[in-house]
């Protein structure tokens, strides 16, 4: 277990690499928040836990091992419990945050996975810039249809004339 990495995961590198190349600028491992998040965009407001699938306990890919199953169980169990209790302490500091699970960084699945991270990352910046009162919630960015397109031309047809 001396050789297992906590930081500068493989999974972590795909994704510091993908948001380096579009232009994000973020910490890594950042320490004076719940939870030490992966990576940290503060102008967005996001942090990234990239979690490996068998240490936070993955259900849908995570095999116990056969020998000291009791040991694992409990350890994989305290793992969970500690990544759900940090996540909600960011939430209240104001913090959105991210969870991406080593497999879904997988060859096949890695390109919407990274689209998704980033579309997730534009749209709490947009969230967070747009104003609003605590009469009405803040809900994901979205165009109410009752406004019109910036484009949108007046109701007289074209080529009359007045």
């Amino acid at each position: 277990m001396a050789q297992i990495r906590s930081k500068d995961t493989k999974p972590e590198m795909i994704v510091r690499r993908y948001l380096h190349s579009k232009g994000y600028r973020y910490r890594k491992n950042v320490k004076y928040l719940p939870g030490t998040p992966d990576i940290v965009l503060r102008k967005y407001g996001v942090a990234i836990f990239i979690h490996g699938c068998f240490w936070h306990g993955h259900t849908t890919h995570m095999r116990m091992p056969k020998t000291n199953r009791e040991f694992w169980e409990t350890k994989i169990m305290r793992n969970r419990q500690r990544d759900e209790i940090s996540k909600e302490k960011l939430r209240r500091m104001g913090w959105s945050v991210m969870t991406v699970w080593e497999c879904q960084l997988s060859p096949h699945l890695r390109k919407r996975t990274l689209a998704e991270i980033e579309r997730l990352i534009n749209a709490n910046f947009l969230n967070r810039l747009r104003p609003h009162s605590p009469a009405t919630p803040q809900l994901p960015y979205s165009i109410p249809d009752e406004t019109p397109a910036i484009a949108a031309e007046s109701d007289t047809e074209y080529g009359k004339e007045d």
